[in-house]
């Protein structure tokens, strides 16, 4: 059976991965690459597709849960799925904001997969401006980046040049050997994601995980679906949304000056124009991740 490489991008909700498995998803397709995507995000409404784009019988998007935990035989199921649907040269697994990309690597050695997924790795993302701003820095942040093969320290123009150093630190705290990579906009050397391990060192260290695995629970945040009306203001839906204290928020509104996608971390939202037109029945609805 022929061996595919996978690899898992994870990272704290807002940190940049739906960007980075853009740039991916293009890459591949450039160079003629089957690229296989699981994306999977802890709310209902499905954003992370729409924003992602037109996808083929090669994307499955798994939600209302983490493929780390819940969600996990789902995943095991959809990658067989698509190893007989698609006949990828690649895997990629677009986890949750809140789920643990250990846990994820985890289920590479269940039946049937094991016996097709070759080598792994996961890359994490992070928000510069999160660790700038000592913000969530403790539980599902600090796993996450101690299971790092990979670190991509994204939105650094968000946080003074002379601040890097002092971040980079403190990702050392939680991870002492992953390489580090600056981004803005998740823009990296996308050959570096499926690095070869002729050593076995990355197998030998997920072995000797399983058996340390910290519990995971997610009972400290929830998802909920916000509806917006047509036409608002946008300082109004600002304000609004402002005020629900959120860690994360994205979705498409149709606010006076035009249709926008809405991406906010923390106090920070952001309004854009879509690269392409979501489905209807997304538009005046908006994910919010708050803690339970």
């Amino acid at each position: 059976m022929r061996q595919v490489p996978a690899l898992v991008v994870s990272g704290f909700l807002g940190s940049g991965k739906t960007t980075l498995v853009r740039r991916i998803l293009e890459d591949a397709q450039a160079h003629g690459i089957r690229v296989a995507l699981i994306s999977n995000e802890f709310g209902e409404l499905g954003i992370d597709q729409a924003l992602l784009g037109n996808m083929r019988d090669d994307y499955v998007e798994l939600r209302g849960g983490c493929v780390c935990c819940r969600l996990s035989d789902q995943l095991v199921e959809t990658l067989e799925m698509l190893r007989e649907r698609a006949d990828p040269d690649r895997v990629v697994i677009e986890t949750s904001g809140v789920a643990l990309p250990y846990d994820t690597q985890l289920n590479f050695w269940r039946e049937p997969i094991v016996g097709w997924i070759a080598d792994d790795a996961a890359v994490v993302v992070v928000n510069a401006e999160q660790v700038h701003d000592r913000r969530e820095l403790e539980g599902v942040f600090e796993q996450q980046v101690s299971s790092a093969d990979l670190l991509v320290l994204n939105q650094i123009d968000r946080v003074p040049q002379a601040a890097l150093p002092a971040i980079e630190a403190k990702l050392r705290e939680f991870e002492p050997e992953a390489p580090i990579l600056r981004a803005v906009h998740a823009d990296i050397d996308l050959s570096l994601l499926f690095p070869p391990d002729p050593a076995g060192e990355r197998t030998r260290r997920r072995e000797a995980a399983q058996e340390t695995s910290q519990e995971h629970h997610h009972e400290r945040y929830k998802a909920e679906d916000v509806a917006i009306e047509d036409g608002i203001e946008e300082d109004r839906l600002l304000a609004q949304l402002e005020a629900l204290g959120a860690l994360r928020v994205k979705g498409f509104v149709r606010t006076a000056k035009g249709l926008r996608v809405v991406q906010g971390v923390g106090a920070r939202i952001e309004l854009e124009e879509p690269r392409e037109t979501p489905p209807s029945e997304l538009v005046g609805r908006v994910v919010v991740i708050r803690r339970a």
